[in-house]
């Protein structure tokens, strides 16, 4: 390809810093995939949104990129990612068919409808942190930023069992931040097996749920959704809504632990928590490499290279949000005054997150309430001794150690 092929860090350890380095080679470098194919990995933030939009640009492997078609990488973790037939891997028609017939789940009325939920769920998990005697150290992540989304999405799908909502949680986990093929592999077959569990309960005893909504879809109306896709979107929901909403809200919480005197703006309503989300959002995504997308035709980058039909493309959104091209000069620095922030972390144009208005209330329910809470809230642990999670793709902390005092 004419460029040097710079190996992506499995672990994860900085994917700021690694994402800072690949920008600097230019919009569009070539990159090794983690125990996958090589690829596009696009740093520039107007090159991201114009690729996201742009009909040259799939998601669909079966249609559009050949390793795939030859049947490579089938067995490793990128299966979960590419080798699922929901909207998230759909193009074009295809695409339109399936969000259609999900996005009656997410619709403006139904997102506020669940609020008294998110509402119960934060005000329990914090009674259980308050709980804790008074100086005690305790994981935010695991006491708070995991369990929260994990609650929301089991009452969305209408899982009822403790137990089944503890195993999605560990194989959603699994997913965003596995890519050993054995591991990865067990993961897929046993998420599977879960959901057909699930649908097959919901086709017995429905109910007012997401699952229930989707089973009425596919049994109804059978030549809309295939049985595969009706699994494969219920796992879609899952990852997008659950492990994308963890990270947002411990980087929120970290970010204004880590910036005092913001903090202070924001407790002082000198700034809003939706400033807080959207720069949380733009300075540390959730998501930082989202796999894959697939060139239908040769692409030529303005000032760049070629990316050649049938290559894979890596959109680095951990890379365009602190582009200085979009974001200017401080767009390393985190600053919930900044004016007009413009992020894609959930995405943008036809593939944008359904989820975004879910995971965005339940942060805003959160955030408020811990510090209410715990208006003294501190890291426990010096910041710079913080993991980030593990692999490439996630953008977060392993675990989010504070010290709680109440209010």
């Amino acid at each position: 390809m004419g460029q040097q092929l710079i190996a992506l860090d499995p672990s994860g350890s900085d994917v700021h810093g690694e994402a800072e380095r690949l920008r600097a080679l230019g919009p569009a470098t070539r990159v090794q995939i983690p125990e996958g194919p090589e690829a596009w990995s696009i740093t520039s933030h107007s090159l991201i949104k114009k690729l996201l939009t742009d009909p040259r640009v799939s998601k669909d492997p079966r249609k559009h990129w050949p390793a795939w078609q030859r049947g490579e990488y089938h067995n490793s973790w990128l299966a979960t990612w590419v080798g699922v037939t929901n909207m998230f891997t759909a193009y074009g028609e295809d695409h339109r068919r399936l969000r259609k017939l999900i996005a009656p789940a997410f619709t403006a009325r139904r997102t506020e409808a669940m609020q008294p939920s998110v509402e119960r769920i934060t005000t329990a998990l914090l009674d259980e942190l308050a709980a804790a005697p008074a100086g005690a150290v305790t994981d935010l992540r695991s006491g708070l930023a995991h369990p929260l989304p994990m609650q929301v999405i089991c009452e969305l799908f209408g899982i009822p069992s403790d137990d089944t909502r503890t195993e999605l949680a560990r194989l959603a986990e699994s997913i965003m931040t596995s890519v050993d093929p054995v591991e990865a592999g067990a993961t897929f077959v046993a998420v599977q097996e879960l959901l057909r569990g699930l649908v097959a309960l919901k086709r017995r005893q429905p109910g007012d749920d997401l699952t229930s909504l989707l089973v009425s879809s596919r049994d109804e109306e059978g030549h809309k959704m295939s049985e595969q896709e009706l699994i494969d979107t219920l796992l879609l929901v899952l990852v997008a809504g659950h492990e994308t909403t963890v990270n947002l809200i411990g980087n929120a919480v970290h970010n204004l632990l880590t910036h005092p005197e913001q903090k202070k703006q924001v407790l002082s309503g000198q700034a809003s928590w939706n400033d807080v989300i959207e720069e949380t959002l733009r300075w540390s995504p959730s998501v930082a490499n989202l796999p894959l997308r697939f060139a239908v035709e040769d692409i030529e980058v303005p000032d760049g290279p070629t990316i050649r039909k049938g290559d894979a493309i890596l959109p680095s959104f951990a890379a365009s949000g602190r582009d200085p091209e979009q974001h200017g000069p401080t767009a390393d620095e985190f600053n919930i005054r900044r004016p007009d922030v413009e992020h894609l972390s959930f995405g943008h144009g036809v593939h944008h997150c359904l989820g975004a208005p879910l995971a965005r209330m339940e942060t805003r329910i959160a955030l408020p309430a811990l510090f209410k809470r715990f208006p003294d809230l501190q890291l426990a642990v010096p910041a710079d001794e913080l993991e980030p999670s593990l692999g490439f793709i996630t953008g977060g902390l392993r675990s989010l150690p504070i010290r709680l005092t109440n209010a």
